[in-house]
């Protein structure tokens, strides 16, 4: 699979284990930056990422920050992305499976690289619902 990924500064730390653990499950990863740790506005990096999901030319983004809501905002603007903000196996498995998340946003300052790559997998592995869920889906993109 294509996977976006993205940080700023403060989910810097996160980005090469997470792009070293896609790579070694056989995912491609598409870098969209930051490339260091030094201070600079996250949607300069978010946008772009969502924006590969949205044209298709990634199959799921992986955005990354300190808490992590700023980036999944950002995500969540761009239509046809849907980013779930997950801190937890149990969010990033209901992101995919109820939300049929395309995207996950993960705060560096409030989860373990141990737990971020648990989140990773979960989602990933994690098949969307459908059902019930679709038609809730269709509602987000369409609004009644």
């Amino acid at each position: 699979m294509r996977i976006a990924l993205a940080t700023d500064h403060a989910g810097f730390p996160l980005k090469g284990p997470i792009a070293a653990h896609l790579r070694l499950r056989g995912h491609e990863v598409v870098d969209f930056g930051t490339d260091t740790p030094d201070p600079c506005d996250y949607p300069r990096f978010m946008r772009p990422a969502a924006e590969a999901v949205a044209a298709g030319t990634c199959a799921r983004a992986i955005v990354l920050g300190g808490s992590g809501n700023g980036e999944a905002i950002v995500a969540n603007r761009v239509a046809g992305v849907r980013c779930a903000y997950c801190f937890s196996v149990e969010t990033a498995t209901l992101g995919r499976a109820h939300n049929d998340a395309n995207a996950i946003a993960l705060g560096a300052r409030l989860v373990s690289t141990e737990l971020a790559l648990a989140i990773v997998d979960a989602w990933l592995e994690t098949p969307f619902e459908g059902g019930r869920h679709q038609r809730r889906i269709e509602m987000i993109d369409h609004p009644v």
